[in-house]
């Protein structure tokens, strides 16, 4: 597991040393991004291209960003294949199917929050 002090949001006072589990929890799958990437890998393994086609608005590089955080912290993997051209296919590792009963509740929260609105 990485230091949490350099990252793509800048200086972070988060180390995994002196971390609140829920504060280290929401840096790992907290972007905007990150909990709709793990919603579909939750489904099946995904191509990066058809992941990229599920999510509008995500651009190339936000989503290469988010992945590559997600493989650094051990959440998802990728593996290549030998097609011409290669493709590369992205799963949950066990840590990040751990992490799936964690989404269905927040997605199940999220539902009923909306219908209170």
């Amino acid at each position: 597991m990485p230091d949490f002090k350099n990252d793509q949001y800048g200086t972070c006072t988060l180390t995994v040393e002196r971390a609140c589990p829920i504060e280290l929890a929401m840096h790992v799958v907290g972007s905007k991004w990150k909990g709709i990437i793990l919603y579909l890998l939750s489904h099946s393994p995904m191509y990066y291209n058809a992941m990229r086609r599920e999510i509008p608005g995500i651009t190339q590089r936000i989503l290469t960003l988010q992945l590559r955080n997600l493989e650094v912290d051990g959440i998802i993997e990728r593996k290549e294949t030998n097609d011409n051209p290669k493709k590369v296919l992205y799963y949950l590792t066990a840590l990040g199917e751990d992490f799936v009963p964690v989404l269905k509740s927040i997605k199940s929260w999220g539902n009923a929050y909306m219908s209170k609105q």
